[in-house]
């Protein structure tokens, strides 16, 4: 009987991992995500524009985008169709988005044609497909059906570290609760790692709110109007994007360690040292917390952290090197630290 591989709680606890990447900032990271709609409300000009958005680099619903190279497998569509959205978008074309109008299904081909396509993109950041039925085997909509397909997609996502999106239908029945309307069984929601539902306000009104949840994000309730000149679904309230413990804590910690290079003690102690460069009030208990879950950010900073044991206490020790902080603030009197601002 092979051995069950497990790690304990402090190892897990102590171990900085590699943090989660979002292609759509706060909105979509890697992984599985679903994004569904009444048929014809505007799913696949949301999709074409994320796609530009990614490709570009350039922001789509007011957020940040993670720049990269974008498939999009429209199974519905022709080449000419797609020819007519992009002139409607956009007259710059983009080396870094591609198109298929046909693919393998799901257990057929798909899977290695998408990594094949990785093979020749490594810079890949997100797959659409357009639509779930299309590169389904069978018509087969139960649970375990349901969850073994998209397990699969589940799985191609986490093993090429990309985001894959699959756009899909809702029913015709209304629900209280929006992600109940996505089409098949609870399977689909169970397996991916977030949905996207968009609804209109009414139909044919142009005035809909995308719903969002997931593993990795906040879940959000965002206002669109699509724009018909533009082609493009517009943010009509503004999201908030508030400025977390995380935020406030490295910046205060870069604050102080750029000054004073070395750090040796308790969480306790730490917090008493943050006081000199901040007013806010940190907690013991979330010191080792924002420490590790932060790593790769402070080594990005230039800052290197680790953990000493002692008979009595847990020991943090901290050293600060200017040669390898490749931010902007080791040359300015500002500190900037995931958005938020403080002054050296």
């Amino acid at each position: 009987m092979k051995k069950l591989s497990t790690r304990s709680c402090e190892e897990i606890m102590t171990t900085v991992y590699k943090p989660i990447e979002f292609v759509i900032d706060g909105l979509i990271a890697q992984g599985l995500y679903i994004l569904a709609g009444a048929p014809k409300v505007g799913k696949s000009w949301l999709a074409l524009d994320m796609c530009l958005s990614i490709a570009k680099g350039e922001k789509i619903l007011g957020l940040k985008t993670s720049q990269g190279t974008a498939l999009y497998l429209c199974l519905e569509d022709s080449y000419a169709r797609i020819q007519n959205r992009l002139y409607e978008l956009t007259d710059e074309p983009t080396e870094m988005l591609y198109f298929s109008v046909m693919s393998d299904p799901i257990g057929g081909g798909l899977e290695e044609q998408i990594e094949g396509f990785v093979s020749e993109h490594r810079d890949l950041k997100i797959v659409f497909i357009d639509t779930l039925q299309m590169v389904r085997g069978s018509t087969d909509s139960s649970y375990g059906s349901d969850y073994k397909d998209l397990s699969v997609l589940k799985a191609l996502a986490d093993k090429l570290e990309i985001t894959v999106i699959v756009v899909h239908h809702t029913r015709k029945c209304k629900d209280i609760d929006p992600f109940n309307m996505i089409s098949g069984s609870t399977g689909i929601s169970g397996c991916v790692d977030g949905s996207m539902v968009l609804i209109e306000n009414k139909r044919g009104s142009r005035n809909a709110k995308l719903f969002c949840v997931g593993r990795d994000i906040e879940n959000a309730e965002i206002s669109l109007h699509f724009d018909s000149d533009l082609k493009k679904w517009i943010v009509t309230d503004e999201l908030s994007t508030s400025k977390t413990k995380d935020n406030i804590f490295l910046a205060a910690l870069y604050v102080y360690i750029k000054k004073k290079i070395d750090f040796s003690g308790t969480a306790s102690e730490l917090i008493e040292k943050l006081k000199s460069v901040s007013d806010e009030t940190f907690y013991p208990n979330r010191v080792t917390r924002d420490l590790v879950r932060n790593g790769y950010t402070l080594r990005k900073y230039g800052i290197d952290f680790k953990y000493k044991r002692t008979r009595n206490c847990r020991l943090i020790i901290l050293h600060y090197d200017r040669e390898r902080d490749s931010s902007d603030s080791k040359n300015t009197s500002e500190v900037t630290v995931n958005r938020l601002t403080l002054k050296v």
